[in-house]
Parts: C-alpha cells; sequence; structure tokens
C-alpha cells in the first residue's frame, strides 16, 4: 500500500524518473491518438451531441468518432447521456476528470500557437 501512496505523491513522483514516466504515460494511455485532444476540446464548451461533434473535428469519421467516444467513456473522460424522447437524444459532457484536463489543453494552444507564430516569422526572408 506505501507503493501506491508514493505514486500519488507528486514530489516523489517528480524524484524519480521511473515514476515520472509511469504518470506521463498514464496521461498518454488516456489521450493517445489523433482523435482525442480535438474531441475534450470541443466538450470543454458544454455538453454537445455527436453530429455536432463530427462537424467540429474535420475528416474525423462517424465510425471513428463512435470508437473514440467510446474509449473516453470507458476511462473515464466523458458522460453519455440518453434522453428518452422520440426521437433519442444524446448528448456527451466532460466529467469532473474531464474538465481537470482544461489547465492542460490551454498550455497546449498557447504553445501551439506561440510555436506556429515563430514558425511562420523563420519562413518569412529576413528584409
Amino acid at each position: 500500500m506505501s507503493d501506491f501512496k508514493e505514486l500519488l505523491d507528486r514530489d516523489k513522483v517528480q524524484q524519480c524518473p521511473r515514476h515520472y514516466v509511469l504518470a506521463l504515460t498514464d496521461t498518454l494511455n488516456v489521450m493517445n491518438g489523433k482523435w482525442k485532444l480535438p474531441i475534450i476540446a470541443s466538450l470543454l464548451h458544454g455538453k454537445i451531441r455527436f453530429k455536432d461533434l463530427q462537424n467540429n473535428i474535420d475528416k474525423i469519421t462517424p465510425r471513428m468518432l463512435s470508437k473514440e467516444l467510446k474509449e473516453l467513456e470507458l476511462n473515464g473522460i466523458i458522460e453519455r447521456k440518453v434522453y428518452n424522447q422520440t426521437p433519442v437524444l444524446i448528448e456527451y459532457i466532460l466529467t469532473e476528470s474531464g474538465k481537470n484536463l482544461t489547465g492542460l489543453i490551454d498550455s497546449m494552444i498557447d504553445w501551439g500557437m506561440l510555436h506556429r507564430t515563430e514558425a511562420i516569422k523563420s519562413s518569412w526572408p529576413n528584409d
């Protein structure tokens, strides 16, 4: 049991390369793939239907979106809400665990915008 507690102690994890990499691997196992981050980012704006998610994410097929949503649900990142009406209404929403990814995604967006700006600047001829 003490080993488990060590895995949850941030200071100890940061001091041990093995535990540090293990924590990163846990994150990557949940977030891996081309589509999971765009799906999560779309859900940061609130609950959304399948078709709207598909429209938000260029080039994702319905089959792939369905697969990725199931995996995110199994990992506790999203929740699927089914409303018993005609026609059946299904919406997806982030769980608390999913909402905890907001800071990470915001940081990734900030880095991506900065990187894009630097890449564009470096590709322009110097005057």
